[in-house]
């Protein structure tokens, strides 16, 4: 398998194929890269520090394509240092030959044109891109699964005869790792798995009390670590043995659990793709956002100032109260009938709504002005209003920020966002979102406290400056000593030395590190698998994939129940896909059925969406690790 990528997640996605699925992988990555330090990843540490050394000895050596040869390690992972990805670089990683290409550049454009090059030069291989634009991410994978139908003259995608699902996948590490996000900085928060209409809700619920029984929901997906609230502790790494999270656990692991949170299956649901906020929307402004706070209390005084005076007049003369406040409003807009001959109450009321009338000029005056400036205006940024409290501080409005900013409005959740770059693409999501944003250096004195960081229920910190989120977090806390946040770091260790530094010196407050790439690289690695991967949810520091399989070729599912198809730890069915059914089948409701028996026969044709650990859908797959290559 290839990988081509410049940033972390290319890292970790060929360390998650080699270490977890056993793959021989070739990564191909910028020239600059070297200059770089690439992520660590868990057991990887020792073989990475040494693929480096090796890389950097091979950058001098170039075979005869100008591409510089790069030596195998013992690990089966190759790497090759490359201006720019050409044919004459896919041929030499090996495309013609390879079983998947994953395209991971932080550019689309760049991803794209790799794409359509390898396709033309191999079509039958699996490609796994990464987009941001999910409308061209679409049109470029039908458009390439087209390309692939016709060079392979089958007129169908290729991979049918082998069990794969489609031969292009366009992800986005942002979609996958924004849920994530979002519900780790919000308490009772549910983890949410979306695509193709098929909506996946996980939630995380404390320990019951003594002598109550914990709610499964529609399946029990994991047990939290029993260490959770330890400062000092790993926040659920694999490391951690059976004080850890247990993935997938079975009922007598749940039932001997006491004194342990729970991550449940809590609704599954269809959701119709979801038309842009804003589209249509937000035109007409409402009423309390057209004028300030200050000028509707202005405007409210001389309406009761009209009606007191109209009444004033009423009682004065004894005339009709209709009469007295039409007289009212001839006197307000100085229209000429004055009150000559008429009693001295009469002449006194008439001077003092003139003198109203002379005040309210000023006031209707600012009201319009106010209007047109908010129609105006309404694509400026706002500010955050006074009074502001309990809403999300978010840093950094790029790919990420702009997907989890998305997340927590469909949440309903206030948000206020601080943005050094005027530029940013999240800008204008911002913008059509009605979300206060605050354009500003995070770092310099007073821009968090314009954001109401004192007021904040938690803090998200995902600018992609390491440092930058690191010392927003630590002068946020300064304030709040109490105050929730959330931080993304470039590298595992680095995030988990200050996640322990930060629980330790703040025990009382919730603090969560996680790494983009983290979240992300799991899915990738299940596309390249040839799996429809529907998503990841976190447990704590561990991944759980969500996928869709046809039965047939997997003998741990095939013939079996579902509940001898379960394995703790590794998998669990959790639906059936009934659309092609017949009607006189055990299972008669077309769509995925959800509630399935335990007694339930899986058979070949059956497709299946069940819940994985990355290990368990390696087995799954049939892959072993890399010593079973060399035998």
């Amino acid at each position: 398998m290839v990988v081509c990528g410049d940033d972390a997640l290319a890292h970790r996605l060929a360390a998650e194929l080699r270490t977890v699925y056993g793959e021989q992988i070739t990564l191909v990555v910028p020239l600059s890269e070297a200059t770089s330090r690439p992520p660590v990843v868990g057991r990887a540490r020792a073989a990475s520090v040494a693929l480096r050394d090796r890389v950097n000895a091979a950058v001098a050596r170039a075979n005869g394509n100008g591409v510089p040869t790069a030596p195998e390690t013992p690990r089966g992972e190759r790497v090759l240092e490359v201006p720019e990805l050409t044919e004459a670089v896919f041929a030499e990683a090996g495309v013609e030959r390879a079983t998947a290409l994953a395209l991971v550049h932080d550019d689309d454009e760049t991803n794209i044109r790799a794409a359509l090059t390898a396709r033309r030069l191999n079509p039958r291989i699996r490609l796994v891109l990464r987009l941001y634009n999910r409308r061209l991410g679409q049109h470029i994978e039908e458009l390439l699964d087209q390309a692939a139908a016709l060079a392979t003259g089958d007129g169908s995608t290729f991979g049918a005869g082998l069990g794969l699902d489609a031969s292009t996948t366009v992800l986005s590490d942002a979609d996958t790792a924004a849920p994530a996000l979002a519900a780790t900085a919000l308490a009772g928060t549910s983890k949410v798995v979306q695509t193709d209409g098929l909506l996946l809700r996980a939630v995380e619920r404390p320990p019951p009390a003594p002598g109550e029984v914990a709610d499964p929901g529609l399946a029990t997906l994991a047990l939290l670590s029993a260490t959770s609230s330890d400062p000092a502790g790993a926040d659920g790494s694999e490391g951690m043995g059976e004080q850890g999270p247990r993935l997938l656990p079975d009922a007598a692991a749940v039932a001997s659990a006491t004194g342990r949170g729970t991550v449940v299956l809590e609704q599954v649901s269809y959701a119709g793709p979801q038309l842009p906020g804003g589209r249509g929307g937000g035109v007409v402004p409402a009423f309390s956002s057209l004028f300030s706070r200050r000028l509707r209390w202005s405007l409210a005084g001389m309406v009761a100032c009209v009606i007191a005076l109209a009444l004033s007049l009423w009682l004065v003369t004894g005339i009709h109260p209709v009469r007295a406040f039409y007289l009212t409003l001839l006197d307000l807009f100085a229209i000429d009938d004055p009150a000559i001959g008429a009693p001295l109450g009469r002449q006194i009321l008439q001077l003092l709504s003139g003198l109203v009338g002379l005040l309210m000029l000023p006031v209707l005056l600012a009201a319009v002005l106010e209007a047109l400036g908010t129609f105006r205006t309404a694509s400026a940024l706002r500010k955050p209003p006074r009074g502001l409290g309990g809403h999300v501080v978010l840093l950094g409005l790029g790919k990420i920020g702009t997907r989890v900013l998305t997340r927590l409005r469909e949440l309903n959740i206030p948000v206020v966002c601080v943005e050094a770059d005027p530029e940013a693409r999240g800008l204008a999501v911002a913008r059509r979102l009605r979300v206060p944003v605050i354009l500003g250096d995070v770092t310099q004195e007073g821009v968090l406290e314009s954001a109401k960081i004192h007021r904040a229920h938690a803090l998200l910190a995902v600018t992609s400056s390491d440092t930058t989120n690191l010392e927003a977090v630590l002068y946020a806390r300064s304030v709040r000593s109490d105050l929730r946040v959330v931080l993304r770091l470039y590298d595992d260790d680095f995030a988990t030395a200050v996640y322990r530094t930060l629980r330790a010196a703040h025990p009382g407050a919730l603090t969560r590190s996680r790494s983009v790439s983290h979240l992300a690289a799991p899915a990738f690695a299940g596309a390249m698998m040839g799996r429809q991967i529907l998503g990841a949810i976190p447990v704590e520091r561990r991944v759980l994939l969500f996928a869709a399989m046809t039965v047939g070729g997997h003998p741990q599912l095939e013939g079996k129940t579902v509940a001898e198809a379960f394995r703790a730890g590794s998998w669990r069915v959790l639906a059936l896909d009934t659309a092609n059914r017949d009607a006189s089948e055990d299972v008669r409701r077309s769509g995925l059925v959800w509630d399935l028996p335990d007694t339930y026969v899986l058979r070949g044709s059956d497709r299946v969406v069940l819940a994985a650990t990355r290990r368990g859908l390696a087995e799954l797959l049939g892959r072993r690790p890399r010593e079973r290559a060399g035998t």
